[in-house]
């Protein structure tokens, strides 16, 4: 039985992870690989094996960066079904649709670009066809690992001198329309078997709406004693609001763990609102703009419910505020939808019918021409958009009006990938290139990263601790190994010798890697 690590490996996206009993084949997550240039052309290499001899897909959460590959499964023959929570394949719903929708969009801007400018676009296509051999290569480096399949074969007969159109999408709205049939959702805390002896039980998460922790517990084709290897998705932080905290799991023989924060702690909650009440009323006494680049999901519900309590509170004035991103109105009422998933103090404030998702003053922009009629709104006011790390969405065009504007503010409120315009703003640029133009940035540039919806090195090490308090290497339930995903290598050489203290054997795969189950 084995394990390879298809994406997620040293990187904070791309996850996919293929498990292989020998009877039946697996794959947890399929994510888009985001980030810079370097980082989306490994949406271009080959998947790592024949889609058609897919069992299942089980699907930790509704992140593009963990479900956004799904329709390139498709379109390449997978049949099988993608298992998740009810909530998780709502939102996967709308994630796939926009995906598919923006790739289109960009392809066709591209080729006008193009066609106005040729020597431009040889220049752009000779650059990406560089970046594509070079991460072919390090794909081809991983699968070298030791007992695992040939490289060509995993690259499933893709040879370096294959030929990529870089300007096509990487794949269509008929795509993801093909691919969301194939949603088959299971509730929390039931043991179901998804493919032949493959037995998968999802947990909370506690990260997005419907996020899972995922314990698959593998039948040995020969008999004997099943493995188990669970897999943490990205797990949550303990007392954030709306959702529950992620569930504790203590045994396993194999952990797979995100690390998108090792070597790094949140600052305190408390200290993360309190920066965002001075912001706000900055802003306000000011009469400037505060823009709040955030992910539809997760991120831009958090926000509207802080902002909500501290306006109930009276900690800040009542500023309009434009919630301008259609994904998040609609992620919206799938929270809404689904107060199950509730912790106790958001089932409360339901009690007392409050309405904790909803801003008083909120204005929610429908097209694109609600979100160009922003800019004639009087100052001052609030724009909460997508996407969170500045690389694509309404966010964007914000940011090119309001980063000369030196009454303006922009606050990041999560993590900033490497190479991405937020990483860029966040590191103390004073000038940036925003759809294609250079601009100065006289705005105020802030950071926030108590309001992360990952959990920080603390957090991950008592979840992890879970697995080996009161017990030693080789009792009964304690991993034989933990593996470190979706993280940066800086963030896993430093989670690494703390995991290590925990009594718990530690490694950080390369991408395409290979490791045996037995």
């Amino acid at each position: 039985m084995e394990l390879t690590f298809l994406g997620g490996a040293r990187t904070v996206t791309g996850s996919r992870f293929l498990v292989d009993t020998g009877r039946a084949r697996v794959l947890v997550d399929c994510g888009m690989f985001q980030g810079g240039p370097e980082a989306q052309v490994r949406n271009r290499i080959p998947l790592g094996f024949d889609p058609r001899t897919l069992d299942a897909v089980v699907l930790t959460h509704a992140h593009l960066d963990h479900c956004g590959l799904l329709p390139l499964l498709v379109h390449e023959g997978f049949r099988g079904p993608v298992v998740c929570t009810a909530a998780t394949a709502e939102l996967t719903r709308l994630v796939l649709l926009d995906s598919a929708k923006l790739q289109e969009e960009f392809a066709k801007r591209q080729a006008r670009r193009d066609r106005s400018d040729p020597e431009r676009a040889a220049e752009d296509e000779a650059r990406d066809e560089r970046a594509f051999d070079r991460e072919l290569d390090v794909a081809l480096a991983g699968a070298e690992s030791p007992g695992g399949p040939e490289p060509e074969d995993l690259l499933a007969g893709a040879p370096p001198e294959v030929e990529i159109d870089f300007g096509e999408p990487v794949y269509t709205e008929d795509d993801a329309n093909a691919t969301l049939p194939m949603l088959r959702h299971i509730p929390y805390a039931m043991e179901h078997e998804v493919a032949h002896g493959v037995h998968v039980t999802l947990l909370d998460a506690g990260h997005i709406l419907g996020s899972a922790i995922v314990r698959m517990r593998l039948s040995r084709p020969g008999g004997g004693r099943d493995a188990v290897v669970v897999f943490s998705g990205d797990l949550g932080r303990p007392h954030s609001p709306i959702l529950r905290d992620p569930t504790p799991v203590s045994e396993a023989d194999v952990v797979v763990c995100e690390s998108t924060y090792g070597g790094r702690e949140h600052e305190p909650a408390d200290q993360a609102v309190a920066t965002l009440a001075s912001v706000v009323t900055e802003t306000a006494r000011r009469k400037g703009v505060l823009l709040i680049p955030s992910f539809a999901i997760g991120r831009t519900q958090e926000i509207v419910w802080e902002l909500d309590r501290l306006l109930a509170t009276g900690r800040i004035p009542e500023l309009p505020l434009y919630l301008d991103s259609p994904m998040a109105s609609s992620a919206s009422d799938i929270y809404r939808a689904h107060p199950e998933a509730y912790d106790e103090q958001t089932e409360r404030l339901l009690r007392e019918h409050e309405s904790p998702l909803d801003y008083p003053a909120q204005h929610i922009t429908r097209n694109v021409q609600e979100s160009e009629r922003i800019v004639r709104a009087q100052p001052p006011y609030i724009i909460v958009a997508s996407n969170g790390m500045l690389t694509g969405g309404r966010s964007m065009g914000h940011a090119a009006r309001l980063l000369p504007d030196p009454t303006a503010t922009v606050l990041f409120v999560g993590y900033q990938g490497e190479g991405t315009l937020g990483a860029h703003l966040v590191g103390g640029a004073r000038t940036a290139r925003v759809n294609g133009r250079q601009v100065q940035v006289r705005a105020t540039i802030r950071s926030l990263d108590g309001f992360s919806a990952h959990a920080d090195e603390p957090e991950l090490l008592a979840w992890l601790g879970h697995f080996s308090r009161g017990r030693r290497p080789g009792d009964p339930g304690v991993p034989r190994r933990v593996y470190l995903v979706h993280g940066e290598p800086a963030a896993q050489s430093a989670l690494a010798p703390r995991v290590a203290e925990l009594g718990l054997d530690v490694a950080t795969p390369t991408w395409h890697e290979t490791v045996s189950l037995d």
